[in-house]
């Protein structure tokens, strides 16, 4: 509990909600069709990767720059990360997406907003498969975080930002296409 009244933790709490809040209105606003045509996969996925990988350079230092719950999740279970300061990222990661969100719609025009960047299932792939496919992408980013974040790493500890950012654009060209 002593945690709770440490100024470090609150400033990563607040470093994980602005990080979520900018990732979600950065990524999304790049899924949108802001022109005719079909949304562009590659920079709908260069955007996702490029604000991860710019986020974990900027908060890197103040709380990691985790802006995933799958990756604080895994923080956690690898003891790297307290059960309270897990909790307040969380926390903090799914109120500061909900508000990326909702700033992006706020700034958005009603004929570009469409599903506001909502994937949905190739009509050919059904939810287990979709679901195995996630797990699997999950799975690789967050084995490239803990490899990149490794302290036993002989690289720099700036240099884990874009491993990390190209791992989450790759996933999203699998993924997505």
């Amino acid at each position: 509990m002593r945690e709770l009244r440490s100024s470090s933790f609150w400033r990563a709490v607040t470093a994980e909600f602005l990080g979520s809040l900018l990732y979600a209105m950065l990524g999304l606003g790049a899924s949108l069709r802001w022109s005719p045509g079909p949304p562009s996969v590659l920079a709908a996925a260069l955007a996702f990767g490029l604000a991860q990988a710019t986020l974990v350079q900027v908060l890197g230092q103040v709380s990691g720059g985790h802006v995933n719950p799958a990756i604080t999740l895994a923080f956690l279970v690898a003891s790297q990360l307290s059960v309270l300061r897990a909790l307040g990222f969380l926390l903090a990661q799914v109120l500061g997406a909900l508000a990326g969100a909702g700033v992006l719609y706020g700034v958005t025009p009603a004929s570009v907003r469409g599903t506001l960047g909502l994937n949905a299932l190739h009509p050919g792939v059904g939810p287990a498969q979709g679901t195995a496919v996630e797990l699997l992408l999950t799975a690789q980013l967050v084995l490239c975080v803990l490899a990149s974040f490794d302290e036993r790493r002989d690289g720099h500890p700036g240099t884990a930002a874009l491993p990390v950012g190209f791992s989450l654009a790759l996933g999203h060209l699998f993924g997505v296409r």
